[in-house]
C-alpha cells in the first residue's frame, strides 16, 4: 500500500521552498515550486486530501523530501511508557508499534503519525514537557 502524502505537508513544502529559493523578479518560480505547486494545484482540483507517495513527478518528490529533512525526525521526548508495557506512549503520542518500527517507516508514514498526534495534542510531549519537544 502505497503511502500518502498529506495537502498540509504539500503546503509546508511550498511555503519552504518560497522561502528557500525566493523569486528573483517576482513571477519567475525555482523549479521545485513549479513541481510543487503542480501537485497542490492537482489535490485542489480534485479535492484529495492525499497524494500517493508514488504518484509525484522526481522533482516534486525531490523537493517534499528535502522540506521534510528539515523537520524533527521522531516525536519522542524520552518518556517512553510503551517500554512499561503502555499501548500507548503517554510521552509522545505514538502507538506502540509506531515506536518499535519507526526507523522502518517512509517519511509519508511518518507524517501521518506527526500529523495525528499533533492533532490530538494529549501526549506530554504537547502539554506538560511541551519544553523538552523544542
Amino acid at each position: 500500500m502505497p503511502s500518502a502524502i498529506h495537502i498540509s505537508d504539500i503546503e509546508v513544502a511550498i511555503n519552504h521552498w518560497r522561502a528557500r529559493a525566493p523569486s528573483p523578479d517576482g513571477v519567475a518560480l525555482a523549479p521545485e515550486l513549479v513541481a510543487l505547486a503542480e501537485v497542490y494545484g492537482r489535490m485542489v482540483f480534485m479535492r484529495a486530501d492525499e497524494v500517493d507517495e508514488e504518484q509525484l513527478a522526481p522533482l516534486a518528490r525531490a523537493a517534499w523530501l528535502a522540506w521534510y529533512e528539515t523537520t524533527p525526525d521522531t516525536p519522542c521526548i524520552a518518556i517512553c511508557s510503551t517500554s512499561q508495557g503502555d499501548a500507548w506512549c503517554k510521552g509522545c503520542g505514538r502507538s506502540f508499534a509506531e515506536v518499535q518500527h519507526w526507523l522502518e517507516m517512509s517519511p509519508a508514514d511518518k507524517r501521518a503519525v506527526w500529523r495525528r498526534i499533533t492533532r490530538e495534542g494529549k501526549a506530554l510531549r504537547f502539554t506538560r514537557y511541551a519544553e523538552r519537544a523544542l
